[in-house]
């Protein structure tokens, strides 16, 4: 047998599946390549868009929103769901309109961060993460009521930002867009 083979785990049988609008949980018995029956629940959610969106060599940041998870209201980018049959690239001037009041015209460029998605976590669910930066016209005009921040674009704007970001998937998408080699400051 080969490694690949010898790599996956057989599915005994599903056991749970709870379906919601947000998400799927599902939990299954499955055979190790060792033999071991385990009992294994995951999650398969919708993948994720994240936005650094920039204008003016400044990254602004909607109003902080109330996470459940942490019981506080956090400083994120602009970020969403990807809805089914839309490409994540496609999602980002719906979530930018929604969470900073920008129309799709005043998008100037839209860069991927990550092209392939990333895994939020492997192990317990299906769900991607899509990286962007949207750049703003630098006219274009923000709902002043849904901007929360604004970092500058340089080492300790940065620097400062990173202090505030607790989302782990806001902080990693800012340090792989500043590890770029198309990157400026």
């Amino acid at each position: 047998m080969n490694k690949t083979q010898k790599s996956h785990w057989k599915t005994l049988d599903r056991f749970v599946e709870i379906n919601s609008h947000w998400v799927k949980l599902i939990a299954e018995h499955l055979e190790t390549t060792e033999g071991k029956i385990v009992e294994y629940w995951r999650v398969e959610r919708a993948d994720s868009v994240v936005i650094l969106t920039v204008q003016a060599d400044k990254l602004l940041f909607p109003s902080p929103t109330y996470r459940p998870g942490v019981a506080s209201a956090t400083l994120d980018f602009p970020g969403g769901r990807v809805p089914e049959a839309v490409t994540p690239a496609a999602a980002v001037p719906a979530i930018i309109k929604k969470e900073l009041g920008v129309t799709e015209s005043a998008i100037a460029r839209i860069q991927p961060i990550n092209t392939t998605g990333w895994a939020i976590n492997s192990s317990f669910s299906n769900q991607k993460l899509y990286g962007f930066v949207a750049e703003l016209h630098p006219t274009a005009t923000v709902n002043p009521e849904l901007l929360g921040a604004a970092y500058p674009v340089t080492p300790d704007g940065i620097r400062d930002l990173l202090k505030k970001l607790t989302c782990l998937q806001c902080r990693a998408l800012l340090l792989e867009w500043q590890n770029q080699d198309n990157f400026r400051f």
